[in-house]
């Protein structure tokens, strides 16, 4: 029997892979099935008449860049130059002047989650009052059967507001009164519904409460919300959301997304925004790549938490699954963003970071304290001490406390650290942090995520006002002299963001240069001079994917 390659990506992603996730607002993409060849977006092209921002070594600017078979081929200044690369006529895109940037690489979120999600998905993190909830619910509802449910579940807080409320019931019944409608915050709440939704609620299986105003309480009024919506999940509904959180990170300008998995669902009340199966979400996204629909690159990791030292589903995972396998589309990662139940550290991560390190693998925790990334980073050095981790490329994710010292401590051993702007929707300060001035000067591998879309946007540009003005929501400063520049930070989303992919990945992700994948987004404004408010409304108006055209407004036409 012959096994096609196809075939042994399918299955081995199965037994440890993972995949993309749910929401779509603005144009249709193009899925580009013609240029599809052996796994890879393949599309022959030339872009020429920008400013193109390589964000090589030297961070060069170029103003042309042919791309062939998916790779680069050239980068500079001159388009015939750039031709002759070609047999034939490559279509030919003029930029008109706009900024272009390597197609952006978030190395840390939930995009599988995403996918999975109940109803029509229609992320609201770039909604700034009721009114722009309003308008965004009826554009959607044009594509979305009558009856069916458009909901919003995380990724935004209704800080981010004018009226620092969520919409009511008659509200949402204005701007959608043919479909029921489900709003909630966070992992768990509190969430909003309409009349068909109060209807459907209330009827549920396990009855939801739900005021006269359509507000339903966080916490297990939510989660039984929640889990009514899910319970009315088919595997074609899941196809179909993974689709739409795709072409909403095409439109974003995100075209690699390293995926951090979930908690393990119960199928109880209990289960918040952040609950999945994690042995099944990931098929609706190999179903999409195995038939050459998808349209951004997935690198997996793999969430565990045992709670006793026998690590028996971490110890499965390493026994049967392959690290950094697949293609240049869909690939496996590392263990996390939790290595164990007890996180923080103890007996169980020790053993569990013991255990991926003898097997060589690359982990990654989170903190969110002022002492976890303490009790982490001592755990990792403990290992490193018996097998030696230097090589690992061990991660603490988020760290918006730590500290100069253990910064040092976690770099002395091969470490790195992922950042996160997610206080942005709800942080408080005075030093929300993270402290990205000290990281950025200190050296260490950083990199820039999002942690969308439960507690955080996915958004990178909103991401990039943050860490660039350390201003939340209400546009309150709340990361005071931890500001870095616009060329830092797009180094943390692009070039930067390598060393988190590992493998082969290292060397074909995060510039544009030649022999690197052709994955680049022209973005509706300068990046560079635009007024600080104005980065949250930064969108790509053409996103390429491989030397694919992924997303287009057609403004470059």
């Amino acid at each position: 029997m012959t096994i096609s390659r196809r075939t042994v990506l399918r299955n081995g992603a199965v037994a440890g892979a993972a995949a993309a996730a749910a929401a779509v607002t603005g144009t249709t993409p193009a899925h580009a099935h013609q240029d599809f060849k052996d796994g890879r977006l393949s599309a022959d092209l030339v872009l020429h008449n920008g400013r193109i921002h390589t964000m090589d070594r030297r961070n060069r600017i170029a103003s042309v860049v042919a791309i062939k078979d998916s790779r680069i081929v050239y980068v500079g200044t001159d388009e015939r130059t750039a031709k002759r690369a070609f047999d034939g006529n490559p279509r030919t895109i003029n930029l008109r002047g706009r900024t272009v940037v390597p197609g952006l690489i978030d190395c840390h979120n939930h995009i599988v989650l995403m996918g999975n999600r109940p109803g029509y998905h229609t992320p609201l993190e770039n909604a700034y009052s009721i009114a722009d909830v309003q308008k965004t619910f009826r554009e959607r509802a044009k594509k979305v059967p009558a009856g069916k449910f458009i909901t919003t579940i995380g990724g935004f807080h209704f800080n981010q507001f004018q009226e620092v409320r969520l919409p009511t019931l008659a509200e949402l019944d204005k701007a959608l009164p043919h479909h029921p409608a489900y709003v909630s915050i966070g992992f768990s709440g509190p969430s909003v519904t309409n009349s068909l939704g109060k209807k459907f609620f209330e009827a549920a299986e396990i009855p939801v409460t739900v005021g006269a105003d359509g507000s339903i309480a966080g916490g297990a009024e939510t989660g039984k919300a929640t889990l009514a919506l899910r319970r009315t999940l088919t595997f074609d509904d899941r196809v179909r959301s993974t689709l739409d959180a795709m072409a909403y990170a095409a439109q974003m300008g995100v075209t690699t997304h390293l995926d951090q998995g979930a908690f393990q669902a119960t199928n109880t009340p209990s289960d918040g925004a952040a609950h999945e199966d994690n042995y099944a979400m990931h098929l609706p996204f190999l179903r999409v790549y195995d038939e050459g629909r998808g349209i951004v690159r997935l690198r997996i990791n793999f969430l565990h938490q045992d709670t006793d030292t026998n690590v028996t589903t971490l110890t499965n995972r390493i026994q049967n699954a392959f690290k950094f396998f697949g293609n240049d589309m869909v690939r496996t990662g590392a263990i996390g963003e939790f290595i164990a139940a007890s996180y923080f550290g103890g007996p169980v991560f020790l053993e569990a970071a013991r255990r991926s390190a003898k097997a060589g693998w690359r982990i990654e925790v989170h903190s969110l304290s002022g002492s976890d990334f303490q009790t982490q980073i001592q755990a990792f050095e403990t290992v490193h001490a018996e097998v030696g981790v230097q090589d690992l490329r061990w991660v603490v994710a988020h760290v918006p406390q730590i500290t100069g010292e253990y910064v040092n401590r976690l770099k002395a051993i091969g470490g790195g650290v992922n950042l996160t702007g997610w206080q942005y929707l709800a942080g408080n300060g005075p030093q929300s942090g993270p402290p990205f001035r000290m990281i950025v000067d200190n050296g260490i591998p950083a990199g820039m995520s999002s942690d969308g879309m439960q507690i955080a946007p996915m958004n990178p540009w909103i991401h990039a006002y943050y860490a660039t003005t350390g201003r939340n929501a209400r546009g309150v400063q709340i990361n005071p002299n931890q500001q870095i520049t616009r060329p830092e930070l797009l180094a943390l989303y692009t070039r930067a963001n390598q060393w988190f992919l590992g493998g082969e990945d290292e060397q074909l992700l995060g510039s544009l240069e030649v022999g690197r994948l052709g994955d680049l987004v022209v973005l509706n404004d300068d990046y560079f001079t635009v007024p600080a408010e104005g980065l949250k409304k930064i969108r790509s108006v053409l996103t390429v994917v491989g030397g694919a055209v992924v997303h287009d407004t057609g403004d470059c036409r």
